[in-house]
């Protein structure tokens, strides 16, 4: 049978995020069905204005993008806080064609701007890149502050850990049409998993759940990020300040991100995959 993100040729799920295209499925040799409808994520490019000045423009999934730009603010550091925000405003060109692209314009603080102005990074994003454009070592900030004591995360263990990711699946609703995307999931310190934001872009979902948080009051509040990517220095940079003291993801750890979490205090669980997970020590 072909994989679920293909059926026989039919209209797509209506919406930006996937569009349908034409496959053949083989099996071996053997030509078995010679024209299936498959769906397929959409990857457009994102520009971030903050203030009339385009700072940063992103490869990404055209879903939930007033989540990433105000994820992607808090995570860079650009504001502290969601209403260092002041306003907010999508704007969308040719949404659903080949030539689609949107711009995320965000009002600010002035102080803020001034700092990103001090600072700037004009940066084309790749899917893949977190760091793109960075132009010289010492911005990569690579030793991030202790984070505060939360003691909550003393109660952890692997099943806590590992509950999130029996559910994470179901919940990646493009991704079971497309089986492209990556997915950041927010978890109580109970294991509950209470949100679910995808990309084709890991860092880009990351950002995508930090922002969903931050809009609706809970960033900051007990929990663990949960991911179905591997730990890359990025993400776990970002987490860090937004004081995020436990991550978790299905695949293994970069050695930087490793390094990072140590020097964040930041407990670092990975190969989570039930029954078991690795907690790094």
């Amino acid at each position: 049978m072909p994989d679920a993100a293909c059926r026989l040729a039919g209209a797509a799920p209506a919406g930006a995020p996937l569009s349908s295209v034409a496959v053949q499925h083989w099996q071996g040799a053997q030509l078995q069905a010679p024209e299936l409808a498959c769906d397929v994520a959409a990857e457009v490019p994102v520009a971030l204005v903050f203030n009339g000045i385009s700072h940063a423009v992103m490869m990404a999934t055209p879903q939930d993008l007033e989540d990433f730009a105000i994820g992607f603010a808090l995570s860079e550091g650009i504001v502290e806080q969601p209403g260092d925000c002041r306003d907010l405003q999508l704007q969308a060109h040719a949404p659903g064609t080949p030539d689609a692209s949107y711009a995320v314009h965000l009002e600010i603080a002035p102080r803020h701007f001034m700092r990103l102005k001090d600072r700037r990074r004009t940066l084309a994003g790749r899917t893949g890149c977190g760091v793109c454009g960075i132009d010289s070592l010492q911005a990569l900030d690579l030793h991030p502050p202790p984070l505060a004591p939360a003691p909550w995360c003393a109660a952890l263990d692997g099943a806590t850990i590992l509950r999130p990711f029996a559910t994470l699946a179901s919940r990646q609703a493009l991704n079971a049409h497309a089986g492209s995307l990556h997915a950041a999931g927010w978890a109580t310190p109970a294991g509950e998993l209470t949100e679910v934001l995808e990309d084709v872009g890991r860092h880009n979902a990351l950002d995508k759940l930090f922002g969903r948080l931050a809009r609706s009051g809970r960033l900051g509040e007990p929990g663990f990020v949960v991911m179905t990517s591997r730990t890359s220095y990025e993400l776990v940079r970002k987490s860090a300040r937004l004081q995020v003291p436990v991550f978790a993801t299905i695949s293994a750890p970069t050695a930087l991100a490793l390094q990072l979490a140590r020097e964040a205090r930041m407990q670092l669980w990975a190969l989570c995959r039930p029954p078991t997970a690795l907690r790094y020590v």
